[in-house]
C-alpha cells in the first residue's frame, strides 16, 4: 500500500478510536463527527488508491458511489453524511449539535463505522 493511502487509513482508524473515546465521555456530538470523519478518510484512501489523486469532498455518498461500494456501505454513508455540516454549523436546526445525539445513536454510528472501516481495509489488501 502506498504511504499516502496508508496515512489516510491510519488517520481514519485514529478518528474511530477518538470517536469511541468521546462516546465513553458522553461527548456524543464529537463522537458523531469523528465517525463521519473516519468513514470519509477511509473512503478517500480507497479513491486515492484507485485514482492516484485525492478528491476533496465531504459527500460520503458520492465517494462511496465513485468507488463502487456496496449498497450497505452507501446506506451508512447516507446516515453519516449530514453530520459534517450539522455538527460544524449549529444554525442548521433548532437543536445544537451538543444536544442532538443520544447514546444509542452514537453506539449505532460506531458499530456502522467499524463495519465500514473493516470493508475499506479489506479493499486495500
Amino acid at each position: 500500500m502506498e504511504k499516502i493511502v496508508e496515512n489516510w487509513v491510519m488517520q481514519a482508524e485514529s478518528d474511530l478510536d477518538s470517536a469511541k473515546y468521546n462516546f465513553k465521555g458522553k461527548r456524543f456530538d464529537v463522537a458523531a463527527y469523528l465517525c463521519q470523519q473516519s468513514v470519509e478518510k477511509g473512503l478517500k484512501a480507497l479513491y486515492l488508491k484507485d485514482n492516484k489523486e485525492l478528491w476533496k469532498t465531504h459527500d460520503l455518498v458520492k465517494l462511496a458511489t465513485l468507488i463502487n461500494a456496496p449498497q450497505e456501505i452507501i446506506n451508512v454513508c447516507n446516515e453519516l453524511n449530514p453530520i459534517y455540516v450539522e455538527d460544524r454549523y449549529p444554525d442548521f436546526s433548532d437543536t445544537i449539535p451538543a444536544k442532538k445525539f443520544a447514546e444509542n445513536d452514537i453506539n449505532n454510528f460506531i458499530k456502522k463505522t467499524e463495519k465500514t472501516m473493516k470493508w475499506i481495509k479489506a479493499q486495500l489488501e
